[in-house]
């Protein structure tokens, strides 16, 4: 079982990205649960949400305190919100920032990617909603989930003209994985 957590604030879709990556490893063939946890349900406040992936079902219901994968939407929650707490030191994370990972100074031993996600969504999009955005760049690192399973969870919850800007986005994300490789990827802390 694979897990992961991602990290963001209200109103990102943090939510939301958790019930797309599972509903993409379904589409997928694959065993997934997603739930969220957050305090205050407002605009703006940290928000996490959870994934599992199995390819047997998945019994456990507690939180990810250890997760092989993080997805941080929001680089301002690096240092307010202990981020990187409980990641595999073979663990990968993915940050929306046009910083390197090296001007994050983030402790672990874990692979970092960041990618300018909200700048893609912005392009792409026309808003600042990169939630799919970073799961295209997830399925193109990771290979836990497929590029036509992000698709057809993103068709299945959005209305065609929106589903269709979304996955030009995952598009974009996915490609520069691929044809440039992991975009920024740091050494080993």
């Amino acid at each position: 079982m694979k897990e992961l957590r991602l990290h963001g604030r209200g109103g990102q879709g943090v939510v939301t990205a958790a019930e797309l990556v599972a509903q993409a490893a379904f589409a997928d063939g694959k065993y997934a649960q997603a739930f969220p946890s957050f305090g205050s349900e407002r605009m703006g406040a940290p928000v996490t949400s959870f994934v599992r992936i199995s390819d047997s079902p998945v019994r456990c219901r507690n939180q990810v305190y250890q997760p092989d994968y993080l997805i941080v939407q929001d680089a301002t929650l690096i240092g307010t919100v202990d981020v990187t707490a409980g990641l595999k030191p073979d663990g990968l994370m993915i940050i929306d920032t046009e910083k390197t990972p090296g001007e994050l100074k983030l402790k672990t031993r874990a692979k970092i990617y960041t990618v300018p996600a909200t700048r893609i969504a912005l392009e792409v999009i026309g808003r600042a909603i990169q939630n799919t955005t970073l799961l295209g760049y997830f399925a193109a690192v990771t290979e836990l989930i497929s590029f036509e399973g992000v698709k057809k969870a993103i068709e299945h919850r959005f209305p065609a003209a929106i589903a269709l800007k979304n996955i030009a986005a995952v598009e974009r994300a996915f490609a520069l994985v691929k044809s440039e490789g992991p975009w920024r990827e740091a050494a080993h802390v």
